[in-house]
């Protein structure tokens, strides 16, 4: 009773225990296992009561539910057709959902698609429900004609346009954030946007991460602030003062095809109101969460950035941490943490789809690939082995 039984039922358990007790353990098998076999046949009678009161219970609430949502204002069609089964034609919760969704589908205009039939041994009660409510409906299921007549004659849709409808695409602040899932972009078709908060603070070091990166001098960096709004960014300059419409002709030039934003929920409420300005390009993305988080996603952007020269894989790479260590898996290649070396530094190998070292693999430039590498610090080996991932899944086999 103290964990939620009723009383009754606790009784008639403690009852059933009382008369049909465990024999000892020295008892003879066949009688315990005898013993064991009556107290559940005892008990039968309270276990298929307990259903019942379970079914009639979850019958009670799912109707009181649906009462509850009409009180309300609910406008689904549905809910009233539920109360309507139960009422007059004495249907269950099930039944009278399925009577429902017939209902529905017949004055919709819909084909008639019954529930699955139930398993062997179960009672069908729902599919003679959802035909009723199709009948009930206007369905006419003998007329080769009946659907194309009822979608004709249908209602208009239920749904009605909001009086200020979305734009065509989402604005910077919904836009998802950054993944390794993108294919690789050359660095000057890449486009990032900075709040300047984290240009003068550099809370997050994206600056400092962006300029250990190869390559990174080819992006365009622009800026985005509460009262200043977008304007370009220089290396040597810094911020360059820029009217909108000479701002709009740079981006509207510029052949962007993967685009960053990196700011904090001002700069993005005043970035939202701008946001007719930007290019529409393949990928659009913008940091979120916590500041180790940014980092992190930023990284992901990071190392989709490809300089000239550089040739490697894109894709999700998926990692686990197994006993043995970290591993990660791109396309048929495996990369695993091998543990120590044997004078200082740590083992990374890489496998291909036969289970061994990947031996006799080269870059598209001929250069060829060692499966196993040695790395100073562990806490660089998620970095490393991503990026031997990336070029083993862009390699070619000679021979």
């Amino acid at each position: 009773m103290a964990r939620g039984r009723p009383a009754h039922h606790a009784h008639a358990l403690a009852d059933a225990w009382r008369r049909f007790p465990d024999l000892p353990n020295d008892a003879p098998l066949d009688a315990r296992m005898a013993r064991g076999r009556e107290r559940v046949q005892a008990l039968r009678p309270l276990h298929e009561a307990i259903g019942l009161e379970t079914e009639r219970q979850r019958q009670s609430t799912n109707f009181a539910c649906i009462e509850r949502q009409i009180a309300e204002g609910s406008t689904d069609s549905r809910n009233p057709a539920i109360l309507h089964a139960r009422d007059v034609h004495g249907y269950d919760w099930d039944a009278a959902v399925a009577y429902a969704n017939g209902l529905y589908a017949g004055r919709a205009g819909w084909e008639s698609r019954p529930p699955s039939p139930p398993c062997a041994g179960e009672p069908d009660v729902r599919r003679p429900a959802y035909h009723q409510g199709f009948l009930d409906g206007g369905g006419q299921p003998d007329d080769i004609f009946d659907v194309a007549r009822r979608s004709f004659a249908a209602a208009p849709s239920e749904f009605k346009c909001p009086d200020n409808p979305r734009v065509a695409r989402p604005l910077p602040g919904q836009w998802p954030g950054p993944t390794d899932t993108p294919a690789p972009v050359s660095w000057p078709r890449r486009l990032l946007i900075l709040g300047a908060s984290e240009r003068e603070t550099g809370a997050i070091g994206i600056l400092a991460m962006l300029r250990a990166r190869p390559g990174h001098e080819d992006a365009t960096l622009y800026v985005i602030g509460t009262e200043s709004g977008l304007r370009p960014h220089s290396a040597t300059i810094g911020v360059i003062p820029d009217d909108g419409a000479a701002l709009r002709e740079r981006l509207r030039q510029g052949d962007y095809t993967d685009l960053l934003v990196v700011a904090d929920d001002a700069e993005l409420r005043r970035l939202d109101a701008d946001a007719d300005i930007l290019p529409l390009v393949r990928t659009m993305e913008r940091t979120r969460n916590s500041v180790l988080q940014q980092r992190a996603q930023f990284r992901l952007w990071l190392a989709r950035g490809r300089a000239p020269g550089d040739q490697f894989a894109a894709g999700h790479i998926r990692w686990s941490k197994m006993a043995a260590g970290l591993s990660g898996r791109l396309g048929d290649f495996t990369a695993r943490y091998a543990g120590p070396a044997q004078h200082r530094g740590h083992r990374i190998i890489v496998e291909d789809a036969s289970g061994g070292l990947a031996h006799g693999y080269r870059t598209p430039l001929g250069q060829e690939l060692h499966p196993e590498i040695v790395i100073g610090n562990k806490a660089h080996a998620r970095a490393a082995m991503a990026d031997l991932l990336r070029q083993y899944a862009a390699s070619l086999r000679l021979g």
